[in-house]
């Protein structure tokens, strides 16, 4: 093959991949570039609330199709009541609210899917122990939810494939194997990605400690689950009290070490009791004027 032919289809190839890449970044910064509520931070976001909203439903129903749902009244009932007055504080009327019970001693977890779908696994249950514990973990998930999370990774995906697709351009005029081009930037993704989902999962604790405030749970209570989660008393986490996960740096994880997450909450906890309105119990049917009773 002619070498001058070849290097201008070289050159040329590129300049179509880098013109594309710019107008695809032209209509995600155009069209996507938000603000979270309730923190501002910078999110880019290229999926619009309506179509997050139905894939949350459709996967929703997948899960549901093959798990095995709780059987068990009472906590069914309680997953449902702390659900619906977490859901109260989070005024969004246009999701339509479930919850379900996930019958799976092993999985310690919860999710919650856009539009409103929420599912405990009994196994988390151990470390929540309480409504509150319950509520921590719930109101946590839905603030992963209210956030758009999920949709601000999905757009991210399609970000880092617009850089892959760049990186590949530059290895086929550079002679560098594109195979190791993408795989330095998966590398390089402990750097750029990881830190942002530490920052989402930092954001659905502080949202989350709101939420469970106006549901009429004491924020205070979730310092508690976090210590049960832990797995150590307070004093002892990170010195000589370790559970597995804590091998791993900080800074290459995408959760908070615990010892942080704690410190964090206890710090947003005054904030949060301005929401905190404990919950009126019922009136009973009795006449209290009534001397018979």
């Amino acid at each position: 093959m002619n070498v001058k032919r070849s290097t201008r289809f070289s050159i040329g190839l590129r300049r179509i991949i880098f013109q594309a890449m710019c107008v695809a970044l032209m209509g995600l910064f155009v069209v996507a570039c938000q603000k979270a509520p309730g923190t501002a931070r910078d999110q880019l976001i290229y999926i619009s609330e309506e179509k997050e909203i139905a894939l949350g439903l459709a996967a929703f129903r997948e899960v549901l199709k093959s798990a095995r749902l709780s059987k068990d009244p009472e906590v069914t009932l309680m997953v449902n009541r702390v659900g619906h007055r977490i859901a109260k504080g989070a005024n969004k009327p246009e999701y339509s609210w479930e919850f379900a019970v996930i019958e799976d001693d092993e999985q310690v977890n919860a999710f919650a899917l856009p539009g409103g779908k929420v599912a405990i696994f009994t196994g988390i249950l151990k470390f929540t122990k309480t409504e509150a514990g319950l509520a921590t973990v719930m109101a946590h998930e839905v603030a992963h939810a209210l956030q758009r999370h999920g949709a601000e990774r999905y757009s991210r995906g399609i970000l880092e494939q617009i850089g892959q697709l760049g990186a590949l351009a530059g290895a086929a005029v550079g002679g560098i194997d594109p195979g190791v081009a993408i795989g330095a930037m998966s590398a390089y993704g402990v750097g750029v990605g990881l830190p942002n989902s530490r920052a989402q999962e930092t954001e659905a604790d502080f949202i989350g400690l709101q939420l469970m405030a106006k549901a009429g749970y004491d924020p205070k209570e979730a310092v508690p689950f976090w210590e049960r989660m832990s797995g150590c008393p307070r004093k002892m986490i990170g010195k000589f009290c370790f559970r597995s996960q804590n091998a791993v740096p900080e800074f290459l994880s995408t959760h908070p070490s615990d010892v942080t997450r704690i410190n964090q909450i206890e710090s947003w906890i005054p904030q949060a009791m301005r929401f905190y309105h404990p919950e009126v119990p019922e009136p009973t049917t009795e006449n209290p004027s009534d001397p018979s009773n």
